[in-house]
């Protein structure tokens, strides 16, 4: 898979799940031993928990993670004590999961190890910066319920895994997928107006027809139906810094004013329904980012938990279609 040279042109990298069973680890797998292979110094960590032997719903057999020499893992100390390699500890964070203290470790032997990390993007973000130094790539293992691993603020790149876990219907699964990458692929808004909004963290604004920056003294989104006067009329953006949602797209299209461009930090803020999204799109409403993810590649893994497998050929000719990218199936390269 040739993605790999891309991978090497970022400093962090999050692997993202669709859905469990996507093929997630596999490609972890596949990623590790390339880069390895390469002579990369390579970091890992999870913001669940990965590399289980047995799934915890299905019951059904998982790969576990192999971890080579010389590389770095962060994990907590339970799954720590669990590991199958040789290693060294270079660090105890004071910093507590539920699963105890994270330890950063160097592999000595190859080996298999559990994944256990930071359960937030706070920490996620210092852990990269303190193993910048000494690794030229740290890679963060993660699912779609914590999609704000893959957030650019957090990890400059990304590997969408999707495949049958989804739904056993390929137009699903396609479906599913392709709402996910456009929401990636969003563009990114002009330097003015990022240079102004960037400052930003929290509430909704809008930019006047003047170029005026302008507080709507709402907390979040959700609270837009609460606003008194008709501000859409001298309008020409709004930022949510903080989750847009089906309200506030249902607002927008209840006042007729679609044409405004909506600007958020991220695709991670984005939390709509695909059905509302594209109501409003359809009525001339555009989504723009201050930053847009840089998405290195799509992998699917045919095979569902519940028993049934689709034609890999199928699901993957089906998708570039949609995607106009190359996708690989993980389980069969």
């Amino acid at each position: 898979m040739p993605f790999i040279n891309q991978i090497l042109e970022h400093r962090s990298l999050s692997i993202v799940g669709m859905e469990k069973n996507t093929g997630k680890t596999v490609c972890l797998n596949y990623v590790l031993r390339r880069l390895h292979d390469e002579g990369t110094r390579v970091a890992v960590t999870s913001i669940g928990i990965d590399g289980e032997r047995t799934d915890q719903v299905y019951g059904s057999a998982k790969p576990e993670i192999v971890l080579y020499e010389g590389m770095q893992f962060i994990t907590s100390e339970k799954h720590y004590l669990q590991r199958q390699l040789l290693s060294e500890i270079t660090f105890i964070d004071s910093y507590r999961t539920s699963l105890g203290r994270l330890v950063t470790a160097k592999v000595l032997c190859t080996g298999k190890a559990l994944l256990s990390g930071a359960a937030t993007t706070d920490k996620l973000r210092r852990q990269i910066a303190h193993l910048a130094p000494t690794t030229d790539l740290t890679i963060v293992d993660g699912a779609l319920s914590r999609l704000s691993l893959a957030s650019p603020t957090v990890t400059e790149a990304m590997i969408l895994a999707t495949g049958g876990a989804l739904s056993p219907s390929i137009q699903q699964i396609v479906s599913k997928t392709a709402f996910v990458f456009d929401l990636i692929n969003l563009g990114e808004t002009g330097a003015a107006t990022k240079q102004m909004l960037s400052p930003i963290h929290s509430g909704v604004w809008y930019v006047d027809t003047d170029g005026q920056l302008h507080d709507l003294a709402l907390q979040s989104a959700f609270m837009i139906n609460s606003l008194k006067g008709d501000f859409l009329r001298h309008c020409s953006k709004v930022f949510v810094a903080g989750a847009l949602n089906d309200v506030f797209l249902k607002y927008l299209m209840a006042q007729g004013k679609t044409d405004v461009v909506l600007v958020v930090k991220d695709f991670t803020k984005i939390f709509v329904t695909p059905e509302i999204y594209r109501a409003f799109c359809k009525q001339g409403g555009r989504v723009e980012v201050l930053q847009r993810s840089s998405l290195i590649a799509v992998t699917v893994n045919p095979t569902s938990p519940q028993g049934y497998r689709l034609y890999s050929d199928d699901i993957c000719h089906a998708l570039e279609d949609r995607l106009h990218i190359p996708v690989y199936d993980v389980m069969k390269q």
